[in-house]
């Protein structure tokens, strides 16, 4: 994994840090001159995958702790 020197200081001095793999594609797609709507479009589709990473864990835990619709109910009218 490729290195990055970070002016952030320790005790020991300046820290080395390596860049992560999603760094490491942006970096590359930095190099790419998008049309306005592509970079939308790319946008989107990020957009789109976190979202349903979130949606797809929220129905996770839902499932696990056997939620229903009257749970949702009760959650409306707690003081």
């Amino acid at each position: 994994m490729p290195l990055v020197a970070s002016k952030e200081k320790n005790s020991t001095g300046i820290k080395s840090r390596t860049l992560s793999n999603i760094q490491m594609e942006l970096i590359k797609l930095y190099s790419t001159n998008l049309e306005y709507d592509d970079l939308m479009e790319l946008k989107k589709l990020l957009v789109n995958h976190f979202a349903q990473k979130a949606i797809n864990e929220a129905d996770s835990i839902w499932d696990q702790k056997e939620m229903s619709a009257h749970t949702m109910e009760d959650w409306l009218y707690e003081n």
